[in-house]
């Protein structure tokens, strides 16, 4: 792996305009074409391989903490058991993810799964492969996300319930409209008659015992980009428990996967692993160098870097109540200053594609880079 510097595209911005990208820029580029990570196909069938056995052994997990009962250690209701359980047992649509990896240009480690609301799944699947067009069309990607959408949507066609594939998110953010109109577009070209409603149009109705649309329509299937653990704590959190059936993708056995808890129950299960980093729950934790993350929380928030019981860094933030787990320090590379973090997407239950988001802390928060990649042979 090597970080390149470039001159960015004169006309950047209206060209990832063109393509609907318009988040990319905040207070700093979130964008940042001035660069691009460069990786042999030796490194990324590493990071083929990595990902698919990590798939494997998530699926692994999930069955585990439910033959097991672990709700607790997750912080989630008990009174969500039944439905996590019936959505694993039913199989219910599922169709994707991404694993946040550290790479010092040897070993791969698992940071975490986005299993549940991952974003930056445009920019991987669409702006960078036009950037690359533009930059060197002889070159390729580990990039197969669009493909894969809309095939793998095409698997699940036939196994939704009859009626509109409903897309959601809320109200006020561009880059989760831009995330949930895209997965809607793959939809829509595989086939299926779609709508978009924001999570507060959504209505229930008592007679019928299930969710509605602005016109009273029941909704059978939704795809939401919205997180299970903030859908609990809402008012119609319960009717979730009680409604017709219907489909939820994530499906709400991903309210395992996406909570930082898989974490130490991966090492437990897989501490040969060369994937998973020792990781405990914080009552539990045997680490003196370790990185302190909520179980839940988003965007770095209350993440601490620890090293020989003094904090070196850390994100502030409003999580954190729920508990903590504890995973062991690992050094990446780093370039000029600059620490990449490999997300790699599963799609359909299979390996898709690759982003890269880069920050001067070990941190990855909000507002750190997007920078695209490349392949050489």
């Amino acid at each position: 792996m090597k970080r390149i510097s470039i001159s960015p595209r004169n006309n950047w911005q209206s060209e990832v305009e063109k393509l609907g990208f318009g988040f990319h820029t905040g207070n700093v580029p979130y964008w940042d074409e001035s660069a691009y990570y460069e990786f042999n196909m030796e490194e990324i069938l590493s990071i083929e391989k990595a990902t698919k056995e990590l798939w494997g052994m998530c699926l692994e997990a999930v069955q585990y903490v439910i033959d097991n009962g672990l709700y607790s250690k997750f912080a989630i209701d008990e009174k969500f058991a039944p439905l996590i359980e019936r959505s694993w047992i039913e199989d219910h649509p599922a169709i994707y993810g991404r694993f946040d990896f550290g790479y010092d240009g040897t070993n791969l480690k698992l940071y975490e799964f986005n299993a549940d609301t991952p974003t930056s799944l445009f920019e991987s699947g669409i702006v960078q492969w036009y950037w690359l067009q533009d930059f060197d069309q002889s070159k390729d990607q580990f990039n197969s996300v669009h493909e894969k959408l809309v095939a793998y949507w095409e698997f699940l066609k036939p196994y939704l319930f009859k009626g509109t594939l409903y897309f959601t998110c809320v109200k006020g953010s561009l880059e989760d409209l831009t995330t949930t109109e895209y997965m809607r577009d793959c939809a829509i070209q595989a086939g299926i008659e779609t709508s978009l409603i924001f999570i507060d149009e959504i209505g229930w109705d008592d007679d019928l015992n299930c969710f509605v649309d602005m016109a009273d329509v029941p909704i059978k299937n939704i795809f939401k980009l919205y997180p299970w653990e903030w859908m609990a704590q809402e008012d119609f959190g319960d009717k979730i428990i009680i409604s017709a059936p219907m489909y939820w993708i994530e499906p709400a056995w991903k309210m395992i996967l996406s909570n930082k808890a898989i974490l130490p129950v991966l090492w437990q299960l897989f501490p040969r692993s060369p994937y998973i980093l020792e990781c405990y729950f914080e009552d539990e934790n045997k680490l003196t160098d370790f990185v302190k993350k909520p179980i839940l929380s988003r965007e770095g928030a209350n993440v601490q870097i620890i090293k020989g019981g003094n904090v070196v860094q850390e994100q502030m933030g409003g999580y954190g109540k729920e508990g903590f787990i504890c995973q062991q320090l690992f050094s990446p590379a780093s370039f000029d200053g600059k620490t990449p973090v490999l997300g790699s997407w599963v799609i359909g239950q299979e390996p898709a594609g690759m982003s890269i988001r880069e920050d001067a802390s070990l941190i990855t928060a909000n507002n750190s880079c997007f920078i695209p990649h490349l392949i050489v042979d």
